[in-house]
């Protein structure tokens, strides 16, 4: 795929028009901004949910594991629905879905017959409905901008979902402690319905390309394949699994850190949640006032190492106050590595893999934090919160150096194949 055009030295608000300039992105956009600060308004809920239901590490890991872990299997067959079928339709009804669940949730827990076995049900069932919405989602956006605006808008997304990220916890934290766990929830049922108007308002959206009726698992594994075997795509990939189980899990485990090692309560959640959003906003900003694809591959590596550093720094301190510039710096570095590696594989992938290898994507950004979460919340048991997520992150830092050793030839690979005639 051609990206001869972000060659040139475009940025800063150049980048946010020439995305924005479309109508059905900035319809999308809106709708899905809304409907995320109640996703992340529910997240927060449910951590702070199966805490005070269990006050068990492991719960809180195998809670987060039950919304991601689907995607570890369904990513194959959902990449190839997202190449194959309306990504529009998919995405409605799993919103439906998910309004449904938060809907069951805050009228479970307001009549008090809630339990973790319930809530870890009724969380499984929304990552079933996640898993099989995300490719969708991710293959839409090439298709709702032009060529030079698909790294401003993966960009935008990510401020976006950042936005969210720091909206959200902050209603919770109000909700929870005002009212109650399932006024949460029903205000996650309600933004729901801000996004099906979203959908219902977009309009002229391309067709989809023709695609042969390949076995649905075969299509998935030729598409790992090239994965693993591009010279610049399998790289980033693996950096990016160690790195997402290493240390973004620490985001799930949260709720721990906020009752039994800062002793601040569901506002201490708030504000170490809300502080990683953030930081994942000047991360997305500083992304979005770049110029080019040029020393994009350089960039990430270094908010890879700095991500893996921060965590390492935030589990060496009991003082709240000194952690949350730590949760800033990782929250930055998280949206820098995620957007970066998102628009390299974007701009070099073989347009016909396009969706399946961003199901690939998808499945790691989701499934690494929770399969990170649930390893260092059952150590957690017997060694203490900080002592894994300490490990995580040395662990990070020693596969950051591995690749950076092959720098060069990662960044040649992605950087040039993007800016090659298709």
């Amino acid at each position: 795929m051609a990206f001869e055009r972000l060659r040139r030295p475009a940025g800063g608000l150049d980048n946010i028009s020439r995305a924005f300039s479309h109508r059905n992105y900035r319809i999308y956009t809106s709708g899905n901004g809304v409907s995320l600060i109640g996703t992340w308004l529910q997240r927060v809920a449910v951590g702070w949910l199966t805490w005070t239901l269990t006050h068990s590490g492991t719960w809180l890991g195998l809670v987060s594991l039950a919304d991601f872990l689907p995607v570890l299997f369904l990513s194959p067959l959902a990449g190839v629905l997202a190449d194959r079928h309306n990504r529009l339709a998919t995405i409605r009804v799993t919103q439906l879905i998910g309004c449904a669940q938060a809907t069951v949730l805050a009228i479970l827990v307001a009549a008090g017959w809630i339990t973790v076995e319930v809530l870890f049900s009724l969380v499984l069932a929304l990552g079933v409905a996640n898993a099989i919405a995300q490719p969708s989602r991710l293959a839409l956006i090439p298709t709702l901008v032009s060529r030079e605006a698909l790294a401003s808008a993966v960009a935008i997304n990510s401020i976006v979902f950042n936005l969210a990220r720091f909206i959200g916890p902050a209603v919770a934290g109000i909700l929870i402690a005002r009212f109650s766990v399932a006024a949460a929830f029903a205000a996650n049922a309600v933004s729901y319905l801000a996004f099906q108007v979203a959908i219902l308002r977009m309009r002229d959206l391309p067709e989809l390309p023709p695609v042969g009726r390949q076995n649905a698992l075969r299509a998935s594994l030729d598409a790992y394949l090239y994965a693993g075997r591009h010279a610049g795509i399998g790289p980033m990939l693996l950096l990016f699994i160690v790195t997402t189980i290493g240390t973004r899990g620490f985001v799930e485990l949260f709720p721990g850190f906020a009752d039994g090692v800062f002793h601040r309560g569901p506002e201490g959640l708030a504000m170490l949640t809300s502080t990683v959003g953030i930081g994942a906003i000047f991360g997305g900003l500083w992304m979005l006032m770049r110029p080019a694809l040029t020393g994009l591959t350089a960039l990430v590596m270094v908010a890879t190492l700095s991500m893996s550093l921060a965590v390492l720094a935030f589990t060496a301190s009991d003082r709240f106050y000194l952690a949350l510039p730590c949760v800033f710096i990782a929250g930055a570095a998280m949206t820098i590595t995620g957007t970066g590696a998102q628009t390299l594989i974007q701009a070099a992938v073989d347009s016909r893999m396009r969706g399946r290898v961003m199901a690939l994507y998808g499945m790691i950004f989701r499934a690494g934090p929770a399969v990170g979460a649930v390893l260092m919340g059952t150590l957690s048991e017997h060694f203490g919160l900080r002592l894994p997520l300490a490990v995580g992150a040395a662990v990070s830092c020693a596969m950051w150096i591995a690749a950076r050793l092959k720098q060069r030839q990662i960044a040649g690979s992605l950087e040039d194949t993007a800016r090659a005639p298709a």
